[in-house]
């Protein structure tokens, strides 16, 4: 299987460095299911001094990333069959972990495009797919949104994590937040394991942790919540319209339900 393939535009190259020795995601580099390329854009320009900002036209404070040392350094990448091409902005879409798991599936080669100093001239957004932020508040270049990402996608990759139920429970996978976990010593400090955790009862142990994941969405994401039973009542709806009409719904023919994510 081909590795699936990241190039980042970075003015600051050796932030990435730290990814090839980073647990699961190093080992997964190291093994090439996926691999990383980096891209200054001062590689790409032509005059001695390798500038690559200039000042706002209308003035104001700050300088702006140049546009032709990014469009170069983008437009040098080797293509995969299905690329996709993300600027990390504050400007940008929220990440969320759907975005992780389509770019997993959908795609095997992700180019990410780091802002710097105020910002980058308006004409570099022509370069991107999506605009991508990881959250409402401003850090001083694009490098760290994009790690997120990386490391994001890559644990998502077949033969990255030990064992694919892990990705499954975990937060956000289906809207819903992740369970709480124990392991030894069974009590500490006054703090006890719940009992049907050490009963050996599978069946009561999931049941278990899927409403504990209920309550701590709950609690603490009232959204996800929402957006979860609102899920919920359309399945329930499409389950009760497959035993009015079970043919719309048979198994083995172009009526297949897949995932929606």
């Amino acid at each position: 299987m081909k590795s699936y393939r990241l190039d980042v535009v970075s003015l600051v190259p050796q932030v990435f460095a730290s990814l090839e020795e980073f647990g699961v995601i190093g080992r997964a580099l190291k093994a090439k299911i996926a691999e990383l390329h980096i891209h200054n854009p001062r590689d790409f320009t032509t005059d001695k001094y390798h500038k690559v900002d200039d000042m706002p036209y209308g003035g104001g404070a700050g300088m702006l990333l140049k546009p032709e040392p990014i469009f170069k350094a983008v437009e040098s990448i080797p293509l995969q069959k299905h690329p996709r091409v993300l600027l990390m902005t504050p400007q940008g879409k929220p990440l969320s972990q759907r975005d992780l798991f389509r770019w997993s599936v959908n795609h095997d080669q992700l180019i990410l495009i780091c802002g710097h100093y105020e910002g980058f001239d308006e004409r570099v957004r022509s370069l991107a797919d999506e605009e991508i932020s990881i959250g409402d508040y401003v850090l001083t270049g694009g490098e760290l949104p994009a790690m997120s990402v990386i490391t994001g996608v890559v644990r998502l990759l077949p033969g990255t994590v030990g064992k694919s139920l892990s990705l499954v429970e975990e937060s956000y996978a289906d809207d819903l937040l992740d369970h709480p976990h124990y392991t030894r010593p069974a009590e500490f400090r006054g703090m006890t394991v719940p009992n049907i955790l050490r009963s050996g009862d599978h069946g009561a142990v999931s049941k278990w942790r899927q409403k504990q994941r209920e309550i701590r969405t709950k609690q603490r994401r009232p959204d996800l919540y929402e957006a979860w039973l609102t899920k919920q009542s359309l399945l329930k709806l499409k389950m009760e319209s497959s035993e009015i009409n079970p043919r719309q719904f048979r198994i083995g023919n172009e009526y297949e339900i897949y995932p929606d994510w």
